[in-house]
């Protein structure tokens, strides 16, 4: 983008910054898992900057709700797996 308009990635981690606090008062595993919420968001950001939304964590939301679904399904997939190898045994 321009000068005067950061673009989405920049945006983004001048967000991410600001929950910094929040991070902060996290221990051991929700602090993992914020830091890979915030990762996910990282991950779509070609897809967030592409949005058309005047908020920008409405697609940090998505990012992270996208990931975790797509992690869901993962886990689903494997159970079903090991489900099936079990009836065969």
């Amino acid at each position: 983008m321009g000068r005067t308009v950061p673009s989405y990635r920049q945006a983004l981690e001048t967000e991410i910054i600001r929950w910094e606090g929040f991070r902060k008062a996290l221990r051991g595993k929700d602090l993992e898992a914020f830091d890979q919420m915030m990762n996910a968001c990282r991950i779509y950001a070609s897809a967030g900057g592409s949005a058309t939304r005047p908020i920008l964590t409405e697609a940090m939301f998505m990012s992270i709700l996208l990931n975790q679904q797509k992690e869901l399904m993962e886990i689903k997939e494997s159970l079903e797996r090991l489900e099936k190898q079990l009836r065969k045994t």
